[in-house]
């Protein structure tokens, strides 16, 4: 093998390792960024990763809705009807956001309780979101599976 020969091997391998580092540093970068959705259902099983970012989705439990005295923090739970979550968040509410109502929220578990850093209301009254939909559902078979 010649000079010239190696010069080009060293300029391809070193291209090689270039171009694999890039990937790995996209691929992480986008593990790091992806959110997935788990429901009440799926938290009470410990489904759902503790300290890190994920969704959950539900209703919010009627009369479960606590205003803090600092006037930012609200307390609240969401619920697929088989199990809820206790829920924490600070900052404003959307409009839509109301007991009873289809909720989306994103954020970590932390000791059993999901800190939400993220509230999202559904927008009008036949909306929910599909994943959120399932859940509820498949909590609905649940429970009548177990009365059965």
């Amino acid at each position: 093998m010649n000079s010239t020969q190696k010069k080009r091997l060293g300029l391809i391998a070193g291209g090689l390792i270039i171009c694999g580092a890039a990937a790995a540093l996209v691929f992480n970068a986008f593990e790091e960024n992806l959110v997935f959705f788990f429901s009440p259902s799926q938290v009470a099983a410990h489904e759902a990763p503790e300290g890190r970012a994920f969704r959950i989705g539900g209703f919010v439990q009627e009369g479960s809705v606590q205003r803090q005295k600092d006037g930012v923090t609200v307390r609240f739970e969401v619920t697929d009807t088989a199990h809820t979550v206790p829920v924490t968040y600070k900052g404003s509410l959307p409009d839509l956001f109301k007991e009873g109502k289809g909720v989306v929220a994103q954020g970590k578990l932390q000791n059993g309780v999901f800190v939400a850093d993220q509230v999202l209301a559904k927008h009008d009254e036949n909306y929910m979101p599909p994943e959120a939909e399932k859940a509820v559902q498949d909590a609905h078979k649940k429970a009548r599976a177990m009365k059965e």
